[in-house]
């Protein structure tokens, strides 16, 4: 009788073993951190859009000769606030697309915004606009460390539920589908030009 009990065991706990190799749970955890990157990413977006306003208004006073510049940036800033992506448009390419242009639009404001740093020595040496200056590319390079590890993160991801046995487990259990990379704007590879005439 204890023979046939250890087979019947044996045959209960078997799927359990066969489960914890099919990779469910780590594919759940791959999924979230893309999650935890994109909300990461969306953070250091919303601190640019809430750092700017108040930061060009400081400057507006000194700026009065590139009031168009600054109302540029303001104005990408508006259209950044308008186009919203959530977990779950993070599979759609067209949504990643358009967030990626209103974001694209202000990065190029802000760069025209940096060039009047150096055209206008007079402006540049305002203490308020190096600030503005200083801000700006620390946001830049937040958003940018932001992109990169929201990219490693969906790397994992994808690969985890390409990758056997995973595959089986979520073709099979989970049907969760490839999720979208942030991608450079078509031009990005083109140094911008800067020109002082």
């Amino acid at each position: 009788m204890t023979a046939r009990f250890s087979r019947y065991l044996l045959l209960l706990l078997f799927p359990l073993f066969t489960f914890s190799g099919c990779g469910y749970n780590q594919i759940q955890q791959n999924e979230e951190a893309v999650i935890s990157a994109w909300a990461d990413v969306e953070a250091t977006y919303q601190r640019r859009a809430d750092l700017i306003p108040n930061l060009v208004e400081t400057v507006k006073a000194y700026a009065a000769h590139e009031r168009e510049t600054l109302e540029t940036v303001t104005n990408a800033r508006a259209k950044v606030g308008q186009v919203n992506i959530g977990a779950g448009d993070l599979s759609d390419p067209a949504a990643m697309q358009k967030y990626q242009q209103a974001q694209g639009e202000l990065s190029g404001a802000l760069s025209r915004l940096l060039v009047v740093a150096e055209r206008y020595p007079d402006l540049k040496a305002n203490q308020n606009f190096l600030d503005l200056q200083h801000q700006l590319e620390g946001t830049e390079n937040r958003i940018n460390v932001a992109r990169q590890r929201y990219n490693q993160a969906v790397q994992v991801f994808n690969t985890s539920i390409r990758t056997f046995p995973n595959n089986l487990t979520n073709n099979f259990l989970l049907h969760l589908e490839r999720k979208e990379p942030f991608k450079a704007q078509a031009g990005a590879e083109q140094a911008p030009q800067v020109n002082f005439n």
